[in-house]
């Protein structure tokens, strides 16, 4: 299984960066590739993590930051793309999405992924922006019912979910 992770770019607080870390604790069990945008934030909290629980790490850089540093044993990708296309490649790349909370980045690969059929897991209750989307898309984020996004509060309990799911995506015609 391949996790495009969508997380915010900033530097997270100490209650959400634990959160991030449960989650890819928990994650490790099925053994997943993980694939991130970047290595600066949340991201790197999320990339630090995995690679003390040892589990493949894929990062796809944006060409704005296409030469920051990365641990040794994580794989990097320089896409040539700015951020926004950057994230089409991250989300089309994996076989699901999670958000560990976000901004406008972590926004747009919800919905990319919606768009593009892929299951949604987002972690709810993170004090980001991303919160309002349970809100505001309590299952689905349009007519369509493309895909029904899962909200999480508990990090664990969604890699447990996740660890369930058979993989398979949802074939979307529109555009």
């Amino acid at each position: 299984m391949i996790i495009s992770i969508a997380a915010h770019s900033e530097e997270p607080n100490s209650e959400l960066a634990e959160k991030a870390r449960k989650f890819v604790r928990s994650i490790k069990a099925c053994n997943p590739m993980l694939l991130l945008g970047g290595y600066w934030g949340l991201m790197r909290v999320v990339v630090d993590e995995a690679l003390k629980e040892n589990m493949k790490t894929v990062l796809i850089l944006p060409i704005e930051r296409e030469n920051v540093i990365i641990p040794r044993d994580v794989i990097s990708i320089k896409s040539s793309c700015e951020f926004r296309c950057r994230s089409v490649i991250l989300v089309r790349s994996g076989d699901i999405l999670v958000s560990l909370g976000g901004g406008v980045g972590t926004e747009i690969e919800i919905m990319i992924a919606y768009a593009m059929g892929k299951p949604i897991f987002a972690l709810s209750n993170t004090g980001l922006s991303t919160d309002q989307f349970a809100k505001a898309f309590p299952e689905y984020i349009d007519d369509r019912k493309v895909i029904k996004i899962r909200y999480f509060e508990d990090p664990e309990e969604m890699a447990k979910e996740i660890c369930k799911i058979e993989m398979k995506s949802v074939k979307t015609t529109f555009g």
